[in-house]
């Protein structure tokens, strides 16, 4: 194609390092937003070339001798990988949902809309071990409650390999997504996937609960970028300070919890209203790659001792 002949943000190249230089362009000129898997126009026009040419994603495209930055790319392909950057700009679907896949500890798992896309740092927290000075030869019994795709259940399921894993959401879509996830990594003996409204239809007791909850404030629900309203409200709004589903959360999970059972609680960007909702409740900060403010850690007997 010429230059004459191409519109403005449009997806070109002869190779695949210029492919993706091209494709980062024509995403930072339509503003779409990022934070499904990756955090800038780069890294995710990376992802949608090497994914549409079923290359790996660790296709290295630096300036290193093993680049495969030259590697030519047939005019079929650059066709294929135009449409697929259309598709992301017009529709500002996360690519997540373009692509049917995303990873958590490179870890891949299935996704659709019919389930938010996972990115939860407590993903980070089980892989780094974290939580594990919280926990004792007594944690049998895990619980990942508002489980959405079941990634976090199946990463606690292969972290935690003597434990039994309970994935549970209030959403029978976001359960049937979790199911593939569960028998795509040979976990249906492990996992069991249930369909509760909060706590309602699991009275445990667990020994560990995780759970990354609708937490999203009202105001920035109203803001959210479409890539963000693209996914299932049920799983991101959190009423007007956001912390409605984690009231009546900590107000049920003691008499759902064993003796030294912890919960592990993300809250994204709403500790400010967290701790205006909780002023008395005793909680950890744990360290991710996004600071000490995302995710917080609560015993049983904190919530015993300072009930909500």
């Amino acid at each position: 194609m010429s230059t004459a002949a191409r519109t403005p943000g449009s997806v070109h190249g002869d190779t695949l390092g210029a492919l993706v230089a091209s494709g980062a362009q024509a995403l930072e000129q339509a503003g779409v937003a990022f934070g499904h898997g990756t955090t800038n126009a780069y890294d995710e026009a990376a992802w949608l070339v090497l994914w549409r040419l079923g290359l790996p994603l660790d296709t290295p495209l630096d300036d290193s001798p093993n680049s495969e930055a030259n590697r030519p790319v047939a005019q079929a392909q650059k066709a294929q990988v135009a449409t697929l950057f259309e598709e992301r700009i017009a529709t500002r679907k996360p690519a997540a949902y373009l692509t049917q896949e995303a990873w958590l500890q490179g870890v891949p798992f299935y996704v659709d809309e019919r389930a938010i896309v996972p990115r939860s740092f407590i993903a980070e927290l089980l892989a780094d071990g974290s939580i594990d000075d919280f926990l004792g030869e007594h944690t049998r019994r895990v619980l990942d409650l508002c489980t959405g795709n079941g990634s976090l259940a199946v990463l606690a399921a292969l972290t935690y390999p003597e434990v039994a894993v309970t994935g549970a959401d209030i959403s029978p879509d976001a359960l049937a997504v979790a199911r593939i996830n569960v028998d795509r990594h040979g976990l249906q003996d492990r996992v069991v996937l249930e369909l509760s409204d909060g706590l309602a239809a699991l009275p445990g007791p667990w020994d560990l609960i995780l759970c990354n909850p609708p937490y999203v404030n009202a105001q920035s629900m109203a803001r959210l970028p479409a890539e963000y309203r693209a996914e299932p409200e049920l799983a991101l709004a959190g009423g007007t300070d956001g912390m409605d589903f984690i009231r009546r959360l900590l107000a049920d999970a003691p008499a759902r919890m064993s003796e030294h059972a912890v919960l592990v609680l993300e809250i994204g960007n709403e500790r400010a209203y967290f701790e205006a909702a909780f002023p008395h409740l005793p909680v950890f900060w744990l360290d991710t790659s996004a600071g000490e403010n995302q995710v917080l850690l609560i015993t049983r007997e904190a919530l015993v001792a300072s009930p909500t």
